[in-house]
Parts: structure tokens; C-alpha cells; sequence
């Protein structure tokens, strides 16, 4: 049986990648510090005979018994709500933690696949943004944490690749969503939805011109792993290129929910990337890959399951204590 571990196996996208991988017939490790992860999220799984969890934070050394065939490095906080509460553990673990996991792969013979992001690309000044562009990033700004740890992590994994002839895959990921979001999370989805839910106004930063594009969970899920099968080893843009304005995404927002909605504007964060959309041209060439669910679609899942989170999920503040974790 062919074996894969996946870190930040209990976030959103991780959780989904465990699912992916046990249907797959892979007994599946997964490991996470739950510093943004929650263990709902694989419960469901705890019971499986092919799925194993290990609470351990992969900035420390990783000893995983027995082989490996697959590893997955999906371990970071990904949201600017977190990354800017836990700015030294989000450089450490796409810093020391992708160094532990490439090292790991390499005396496991495994192939290593790096979750790396659109956030590499910073506030472009290309539009769409390809592969081969190097981006637009403030390493000393307030989101320069996450965006040069990743930039970093991806060259790292490609000096392994270089050096030691290590099987790397890396995958930047642009906005996604579904399921097992975090309502506090801080991204615009999981906002939006949380306020209507809650009777609130929505949140829009800046004018509400600026652009994202939004690729349903399963859509990367299945872009993920069609990487992981590929014999292609530099970066991946995976992401649906779709684009809408946050003020177009607003009023399909309130159409969806059937609801009037007030707007409240706040000051647009520091370096928040104006336009975000990707190129998939290399995906759909190398990969076969393209989203399939419409964001109609997706968005009626999604706010399916924020309806049926409790009142005291909903009502969750994103105020964690992170003081434990800051080292």
C-alpha cells in the first residue's frame, strides 16, 4: 500500500487532501500542531484503519517510521488574520519545516510536493499572473512574512531538486474555498458568510474594485494530486481564472443568502494585492486540469455548511491564544 503524509493535515485543505488520498487507497498520515488547524475537520477519519494523526509541529524534527512514497507539505497558517498574529511561526514553518519535510523525502525516497502560493506574485504588475513572473513583494511589509516564507520554500525545495536529484512537485495555489473554512478565518468567503449569518454588515476593504478568483476546494484538490502524478517539477498555477470585483462579489453574496446587506468600507490593508488571477495555460497543458464547479455552485456548498455550523461556531472570534506558539 502506498504510503503519503500530509502536514496541516486538520486545515481546510489538507483535511480534503486526507480524504483524497484514503479514496485513492493510500494509508494516509497525517500530522498538524493545530495551531490553525481543527481536529473536526478529520474526525470522520479517526476510525479508518488506512489513516493515522500525529500532533506535531513540523519546524521541530519529523521522524515518520516504515516508508514513505508521497509527502505533502501543506503545513502554514494561510490567512492574514493568522500570519500577522504568527509572523515568526509562519517564516519558520516554510523555512525550517519545508527543510525537515524535503530532508525527510529525501532519506524516504519520496516524492515531496511543496504547497507554495499565489501570494509569491505579491501585488503584480502583470495581469494574468504566469509562472514565469517574479512577482511584486514588500519583503518587509506586514504580509512579507508569508509571502517571502513561501517565495523561500520554493527555493529551497528547487536546490534539492538541483542538488540532491530529490522528486519535487510545487503547487501555487490561488483562492480557494469550500467546507471546512474557518468562519473567523478572515478571508473574504468565509467573512462575508459569516456576517450575513450573523446579521451583520458586510466588510469591504478599500473601494471594493480590487479582484480575486475564486477555485473551489475539490477543483484544486484534483488539480493537486494530478501535480503530485506529473513528472513536472517547477511551479504550478493552480486556481480557477475566473475574476470578479470584491463589489460584484458582494451582490452575488446577498443574492445567494436572499438577503438586503449594509456595507461598511475600511481602509485597504497594506500591500493587498489589487488584482488576482491566474494563468492555468501550464496546468491545462501539462495536466489536463481545469476547474469544473461554477461559483454558483461552489458558493451554495460553502454556505451550506456555514448554516449548519452552531451559533457558538458563528459567533467564534479569531482570537485565539497564540503566545504559546511564538518562539
Amino acid at each position: 500500500m502506498k504510503r503519503v503524509l500530509i502536514t496541516g493535515a486538520a486545515g481546510f485543505i489538507g483535511s480534503h487532501l486526507c480524504d483524497r488520498f484514503i479514496k485513492e487507497g493510500m494509508y494516509v498520515i497525517g500530522m498538524d500542531n493545530l495551531i490553525t488547524g481543527d481536529l473536526k475537520n478529520i474526525q470522520h477519519l479517526f476510525s479508518h484503519p488506512h489513516f493515522e494523526f500525529h500532533q506535531h509541529d513540523v519546524t521541530k524534527f519529523v521522524h515518520i517510521p516504515n516508508h514513505l512514497d508521497y509527502i505533502l507539505h501543506f503545513a502554514s497558517p494561510a490567512s492574514p488574520i493568522d500570519y500577522l498574529k504568527i509572523p515568526i511561526q509562519t517564516l519558520k514553518v516554510s523555512s525550517l519545516g519545508t527543510h525537515n519535510l524535503l530532508g525527510l523525502a529525501r532519506v524516504k525516497k519520496a516524492r515531496i510536493l511543496i504547497a507554495s502560493t499565489s501570494e509569491v506574485y505579491g501585488d503584480p504588475l502583470v495581469h494574468p499572473q504566469t509562472e514565469d513572473y517574479y512577482g511584486n513583494v514588500n519583503a518587509i511589509g506586514p504580509r512579507g512574512v508569508y509571502d517571502e516564507a513561501k517565495r523561500f520554500q520554493e527555493s529551497l525545495t528547487m536546490a534539492y531538486h538541483t542538488f540532491h536529484g530529490l522528486e519535487t512537485r510545487i503547487v501555487r495555489i490561488f483562492n480557494t474555498y469550500g467546507p471546512r473554512m474557518r468562519v473567523n478565518d478572515g478571508r473574504v468567503i468565509p467573512a462575508f458568510m459569516g456576517q450575513i449569518l450573523r446579521n451583520e454588515p458586510l466588510t469591504v476593504f478599500g473601494d471594493g474594485n480590487q479582484t480575486r478568483s475564486f477555485c473551489y476546494i475539490d477543483d484544486q484538490i484534483e488539480g493537486i494530486f494530478r501535480l503530485l502524478m506529473s513528472d513536472y517539477h517547477l511551479p504550478v498555477n493552480i486556481g480557477n481564472p475566473e475574476e470578479i470585483t470584491i463589489n460584484e462579489f458582494v451582490k452575488e453574496i446577498a443574492q445567494l443568502a436572499g438577503k438586503e446587506v449594509e456595507i461598511v468600507n475600511k481602509p485597504l490593508p497594506v500591500n493587498d494585492p489589487l488584482q488576482r488571477k491566474p494563468d492555468i495555460s501550464l496546468a491545462i497543458q501539462l495536466l489536463n486540469w481545469e476547474p469544473k464547479v461554477g461559483r454558483s455552485e461552489g458558493l451554495k456548498l460553502t454556505f451550506d455548511y456555514f448554516k449548519s455550523l452552531s451559533s457558538e461556531e458563528l459567533n467564534k472570534e479569531a482570537h485565539k491564544d497564540f503566545s504559546k506558539y511564538i518562539y
